[in-house]
Formats: structure tokens, sequence, C-alpha cells
């Protein structure tokens, strides 16, 4: 943009209506394109006028009228009809990865649910939360100890409750790390469909997308930390600028990163890896080192990334698509909802799993240059267009409907359930227009 500054102004389209909006400073993807984010304190009846300003001149076809009502994050004001919603968000018709998920499930027992999994599931792993949602109320209960991480579940839910009636539905959340139902859809018993945030390519949950993703596109709306938009205005120098080596850190949670930090001391002209610390392999600190954390944004100084797994697949893979460095992603059996439409040599370049073949594929990335750069940019592309805020809402919202056609009885609250109540809005005003439901007694 030169010296000249953009300028984007986001304001009622009615003068007789007033509304505080955030805007922060666009986003520069260094690539031609901005991303403008906003976040809204009131909602507006009308709609919404967006001027893109150069100095004091309208570009980019702007201005733009977004038709109204428009409601901020937290007005509980759902859209009654799925299907204008769905038109409205440019939902895809298809996700590949839930079309799948779904092929050993043609009906949904809740009953045997019901006895088998909190049985199961529940005392061994203990991360299992069930689930009921009825009349666009979300209610819950814990089996186990270990399902802290509801609250990233419960807010996504909620949020995903005030924009759009969701259908009535009774499921069980796995929020441990691992995917649980293992066994194959010509078993006796067969497998129970456990909704959970990583999949395998032997196991049968339903995937969602993950907690970390999940939470990023809320944050993205309060808008201060490493969320999936603010990653893409901040990637770093220019490609032929970056390091010319692979860059990796994190904890000690599989023991290929360890070999991996061992390939970096031989070889440091090509790679740069480093622990930054030890919980499953202490005994090695001495040997390997720790070394100290990094800012998520310096990452992309360098222009090789190494994506290994942690204890499941690493979640920061998303993340690193969206930097415009190269993404070397170790072969693996755990996978995220959108690993489906990701191609190797065209999104990323794969590495075996024991990383025998590391070094080779960096030096390959830095004799190939212009290949390389091609590669990381399908991937940022690619990348850009699955974790879109509305993409992953969509995407929530179609794993619920295509498992509410399935259900063979009624979802019930059931005994021990609480109401997951929606945030108080005190600090915003929400005027609703639609035609709200009628509500239950609570």
């Amino acid at each position: 943009s030169g010296r000249t500054q953009f300028k984007v102004v986001i304001k009622a389209l009615s003068p007789k209506e007033v509304t505080r909006i955030y805007t922060p400073r666009p986003l520069d993807r260094n690539d031609g394109t901005f991303l403008m984010r906003y976040r809204m304190y009131e909602s507006v009846r009308k709609g919404l006028k967006i001027e893109v300003l150069y100095g004091d001149q309208h570009v980019a076809q702007s201005p733009y009228i977004l038709k109204g009502p428009v409601y901020h994050e937290y007005c509980d004001c759902p859209e009654e009809h799925p299907e204008i919603w769905q038109n409205v968000m440019s939902c895809p018709s298809q996700e590949p990865q839930i079309t799948k998920d779904f092929v050993s499930f043609p009906t949904i027992d809740l009953q045997r649910m019901l006895k088998e999994i909190p049985a199961k599931f529940s005392q061994t792993r203990g991360a299992i939360v069930h689930y009921t949602v009825v009349n666009n109320h979300i209610y819950r209960r814990s089996l186990g100890k270990y399902t802290d991480f509801k609250m990233f579940s419960d807010e996504m839910l909620l949020s995903l409750a005030r924009k759009v009636r969701l259908p009535d539905v009774e499921f069980y959340l796995n929020v441990g790390d691992w995917p649980v139902e293992h066994r194959k859809a010509n078993d006796t018993p067969g497998p129970i469909p456990v909704v959970s945030w990583c999949g395998s390519v032997d196991s049968r949950d339903i995937v969602l997308p993950t907690y970390d993703v999940t939470h990023s596109t809320l944050e993205t709306l309060r808008g201060v930390t490493n969320d999936l938009l603010s990653i893409q205005g901040n990637t770093g120098p220019f490609w032929e600028n970056k390091t010319e080596q692979a860059l990796f850190r994190g904890r000690d949670s599989r023991e290929e990163r360890l070999h991996l930090v061992k390939l970096s001391k031989e070889n440091p002209e090509l790679l740069d890896g480093g622990i930054t610390g030890y919980f499953f392999f202490r005994e090695k600190e001495k040997e390997l080192g720790k070394v100290q954390l990094m800012g998520f944004f310096d990452f992309f100084k360098y222009k090789y990334q190494v994506n290994v797994d942690g204890t499941v697949a690493a979640y920061r893979f998303p993340y690193l698509l969206l930097g415009d460095s190269l993404v070397l992603k170790q072969d693996s059996r755990y996978y995220e909802h959108f690993y489906i439409r990701l191609k190797p040599w065209k999104h990323y370049v794969p590495v075996k799993r024991n990383l025998e073949d590391l070094l080779e594929k960096i030096k390959w990335a830095k004799e190939n240059d212009e290949e390389a750069r091609k590669i990381a940019k399908e991937g940022q592309s690619m990348a850009r267009e699955l974790l879109e805020p509305r993409r992953l809402y969509c995407y929530y919202y179609k794993v619920l409907q295509q498992y509410a056609k399935r259900q063979a009885s009624k979802p019930e609250i059931r005994d021990g359930m609480e109401l997951v109540p929606q945030p108080d809005d005190r600090d915003s005003v929400c005027s609703c227009h639609r035609k709200k439901p009628l509500r239950e007694d609570l």
C-alpha cells in the first residue's frame, strides 16, 4: 500500500441507527490482499455500510452494503430456517470427511449408546461429554474427570445456536486427545458414533474441527491472539528474504521430535530444531538441551516448517499452512477435519513417518526454490478457504444435521444434565427482529 494507508469505515446503513463497531487496522497479507476484521457491540436493523478508502478515494468497488438485520456475536437471535442461514453463509453442499464419517452409521441407536458409552469410555478414558440439544437449548453432563476442555465445545455450540436454530440431537463428544471408537462396520457389535476432534485411519469417530481451531475462530471475533486470521497478517519477510532453513519448535510429545533435534545438531545448515519443554522424555533433556519458546509469528522468518505429530495430529498444522512458508508434513495416521482436501506435493511436502527422508526433502526444497514456493502458496490458499470462520460454523452445523437425520429415537434431557446458559449480554444491545420460537420454561 506504499505510504498511503488503506482505511475501512464500517457504520450503520441508516443514519437513524448508531452502533459501536471496533475496527482494528487491516491485516496486510503481503500478496496484494488485506483482511479486515470488525467487532460489533450493538445490532443494526437496516444493515451496514462498509467503505474501503485509499487516502480519500473509494477503492475495490467500495462502498459495500450488508443488508440487515446484522447481529453482534452475543446476540441470541437464531435464523429459524437453516437453509436460509446455510445459503447466506455459502456453506458447501458436501463435506467429504463428513460423508466418509457417517458411512458406518446409517442409523444411530441412542438407546444402545446410553447403555454402552458411559460404561465403556467414561471410566477408562474419562473424557466424554454427553450433550443434548432440544429446542435450541444445550444441555450436558460430564462423564469422567478429564472433561475440562468442554468449555471449548460449549462455547462453539452456544455461538452456533445464537446464529441458527439447531436440530434436536443427542450425542457424546470425546474431549480427550485420542479417537476412541476402533470397531469396524462389520464387527459384532458394530461401532457407535462418538464425536471427536481428531480422527485416525483405524478409528470410526465422527470428526469435528479441533478445539484449537474452534477456539481460534471465536478468538477471531475478539481479535487479540494468534487466531486463524491474525496469522495471515504476520507471515514474516517475503519469501526471498526468509532464512533458508527448516524450523521446528515443540514439546517432547513424540520420539520422532527427539530424533529431529539430533538431525538438527548434525545438520545445522539445513534444520533448526529444538525442544521447548520435557514431559515424556525428561532423561533426554541433558543430552539434547532445551530451547526458549519462540513467538509463533517468528516461525515465518524461516522458509520451511517441519510439522511432526504431537500426542495425536499436531494442531499447529493449519496455522503453519496459513503462513507463507513451505510445510514439510510427517506422514501420520491421525487427521483433522480438513486434511481430506489436501494433497501431498500440491499443498505440502510429505515426509516419512520416521523422518529418514527429511534432510533430503529440505535439500530438494532449497534446490527447487520456485516449485517449493508454489507448493507453499497452494497450501496457504487452500487453508485460507477451508479455515474461514464461516466454513467452520458450516461444518459444525452439517455434522449435527447429518447426525440428527440418522437418530432412531427422540433426543431427551437425561438425568444429571444441566443447561449450558447463553452468556449474559450486558455489554451490548441486542434487538432481535426475527420471530423467536416459544421457549421452554427453564
